[in-house]
């Protein structure tokens, strides 16, 4: 379905203003990397990733340093992983709440 020459004059006008009011969104949204959910979702994916090699290299070659630093670093990246997800901000609620408050 094709939009109507007003809806498209409409969507450019939008477009326009969206750059002059906030150039480093629209910059964003046109370079189409990714961002918020998804990008931490990546990020802290690699990192754990990372982190686990880290500790297998450090069992192979019996360095305890590398697999603490490893450690840690699958640690970062978990953390990462989760922070923004919806079960950390579910059980966040559940805690703040007072005992015969019902759930939100």
């Amino acid at each position: 379905m094709s939009l109507s020459e007003e809806e498209r004059r409409s969507l450019e006008e939008l477009e326009r203003e969206l750059a002059s009011t906030d150039p480093d969104l629209a910059s964003e949204l046109e370079s189409g990397r990714p961002r918020g959910a998804k990008a931490r979702t990546i990020l802290g994916s690699l990192i754990v990733l990372a982190g686990f090699a880290m500790v297998i290299a450090g069992i192979i070659t019996q360095l305890v340093v590398l697999g603490v630093v490893g450690f840690l670093l699958a640690s970062t990246g978990a953390y990462w992983l989760l922070a923004g997800s919806s079960l950390r901000r579910r059980i966040g609620r559940r805690i703040g709440r007072r005992d015969g408050e019902p759930a939100p």
